[in-house]
Formats: C-alpha cells, structure tokens, sequence
C-alpha cells in the first residue's frame, strides 16, 4: 500500500491506474491529436529519424514517447521552441522543456508524450528506442512515424 494522499497513490500508481486502466474515446482522441501535432512539428523543422514509441501500460510517467535527432544545438532548440509553441496553441497548458539551451539531449514533458530531442551520438550513446522498444517487450509494440 502506497503512503499519502489519493492523488500521491495516483501518481505513484500510474497514468493507466489512475483512469482505471482504460482510456476512454475522448481521451485516445486527444492523445492522437497531440502525437500528430509533435510529429508534424517535428517533421517540418527537419527532424531527422522520427520515432514514436508506445509505452501504454508498460510506463508510469507516459503513454509514449517521440525520440527525433537533430544535427546542431540551434536545430534542436528551435525544435524544442516550436514544438512549445504549437502544444500551447492547442491548449496544453504545461510543457516542460529541459535541457533547451546548448544541449545534446532535450527533453519535452507533454504530459501523456515525452519528446526527447538528440544529437546523433547522444542518440546513439543513450539508445531509448532499445530501451523501450517492443523487441524487449512483446505488450507493446513500436511504431514508426
């Protein structure tokens, strides 16, 4: 049993645990929207290997996660400041961006999609897609965007 108020038990629990384990329409609508506009983003500054994984039942801190490399700091900055733009523009009232200025590694918490932006080799050195791809895990399989 997990100490705390009903809503540290939630966040302790999960996303899916803490919706009952099912996602209702609306929602799954909603987490679609959101991936297409990241993705979209994504793509339109030139992001290089787009990747969407997802981690429905098989992570508490998200349903998926989008791994994009770019090729300089200013690329991925400009990624991350776009990609904060268009999330807020839809409504998403809290994004968190970390690691934004002069990083090989930026990271975008989206809520239910966490965006992680690398350089090639920061790409290659952490390799999140064999961290949490569906060849480690046949629940979920991967999907690329």
């Amino acid at each position: 049993m997990v100490p705390g108020t009903p809503r540290k038990k939630a966040a302790a629990a999960g996303p899916r645990a803490a919706r009952g384990g099912k996602r209702d329409a609306a929602e799954a609508s909603r987490l679609e929207a959101l991936q297409k506009i990241i993705v979209t983003s994504l793509e339109d500054d030139k992001a290089e290997a787009v990747v969407t994984l997802d981690l429905a039942g098989r992570a508490s801190f998200a349903d998926r996660m989008v791994v994009a490399t770019g090729l300089a700091d200013r690329q991925i900055s400009a990624m991350a400041t776009h990609l904060e733009e268009k999330l807020s523009a839809a409504g998403l009232k809290r994004v968190q961006v970390e690691g934004g200025t002069g990083a090989d590694w930026v990271l975008i918490d989206a809520g239910d999609i966490v965006v992680h932006l690398f350089k090639p080799e920061a790409r290659t050195l952490y390799a999140l897609e064999k961290m949490w791809g569906a060849d480690l895990d046949e629940a979920g399989p991967e999907t690329a965007v």
